[in-house]
Parts: C-alpha cells; sequence; structure tokens
C-alpha cells in the first residue's frame, strides 16, 4: 500500500527541508514541492495561475501514484486552508492509499529566525516575515496532524513523520 503524505506549512517553517529528509528516510520515496510548479518570475497570483498550480500539482502526483516503483508520495506546500487541501485530494487517485496529512508549526520567534537567516541569503525577500507569520495560525484549523518544529532538526521531524 502506498502512503501519501501531504506536508503543509507557512513559508520558512522547514517544509522542503523536512520533506528531503523523509525521502531519503522512507525506502521507494518520491517527492514534490509545491514551490517547483509555481517557480516564476515575477510571482503572479491570479485565478488562472492559481488553477494551473494546482493542475501541474495534481497530474504529478497523480503520475506518482500510478507509478509502481514508488511506495512513499511526499507532497509539501503552503496549504493554509482546509479547500487547498481537499481541492487537491478531490483531484487525486488515492484509492487503497494511506494519506497522512501534515502541518509542520513553530514558534513566531523560531519562525522570524530562520526567515531572517533566508534573507541574508538572498533566499527571501524582507515581506516574507509578516506574511508567514500572519499564516501561521491558520495551522491550527486545519484537519491534519501537527508537528511543532520549534526545537527540532529535520532529521529528527522527519523521522517523527515516519513512525507515523
Amino acid at each position: 500500500m502506498k502512503t501519501v503524505y501531504f506536508i503543509g506549512g507557512t513559508m520558512g517553517v522547514g517544509k522542503s527541508t523536512v520533506s528531503q529528509q523523509l525521502k531519503l528516510q522512507l525506502q521507494n520515496s518520491v517527492f514534490l514541492d509545491g514551490d517547483w510548479c509555481w517557480d516564476a518570475h515575477p510571482f503572479q497570483v491570479t485565478e488562472e495561475t492559481k488553477e494551473m498550480v494546482l493542475e501541474n500539482i495534481c497530474a504529478v502526483l497523480n503520475n506518482f501514484l500510478k507509478c509502481s516503483v514508488y511506495d512513499n508520495v511526499i507532497f509539501c506546500g503552503v496549504m493554509h486552508e482546509q479547500s487547498i487541501i481537499d481541492g487537491i485530494i478531490s483531484r487525486l487517485d488515492i484509492t487503497g492509499c494511506r494519506f497522512l496529512s501534515i502541518s509542520l508549526l513553530c514558534s513566531e520567534e523560531t519562525l522570524i529566525q530562520r526567515l531572517k537567516k533566508d534573507i541574508a541569503a538572498g533566499v527571501r525577500s524582507h515581506d516574507v516575515i509578516a506574511r508567514s507569520v500572519n499564516r501561521l495560525p491558520l495551522y491550527q484549523t486545519l484537519h491534519t496532524i501537527k508537528i511543532d518544529t520549534s526545537d527540532k532538526c529535520a532529521v529528527a521531524i522527519a523521522r517523527e513523520i515516519a513512525a507515523l
């Protein structure tokens, strides 16, 4: 039986890093980062681009799910609203799959520290701090397994997820 892992969280919480670690810890795993489906310049959020990204994500995930080589399919994305998670799931063929939806959380202080490192490294722009901090409380309302990443390394968080 395949296991599908949805790993959500606000920008800077550690989704991509944890997902990469999880991929390495699980056998026969494949990983899709939602950011890869929306890497454009300039970054534009319109109804058309939102639908395009959703179609891209679902097409790739469905291809992974059809492939007999993969036992574990990992997807990460911001997914700050239940409707986003539900919308993606509704387009996937997860019949016979085990599905785990996880939200990574951390303290506001930890989040700001992580984002400041990314800004200093030139990976993110300064405006991400306010946007990310504002989204942090939204994850408490989701129908997901909550994992606090504040005082944990990515390897330990991935181990925790793999043990679910």
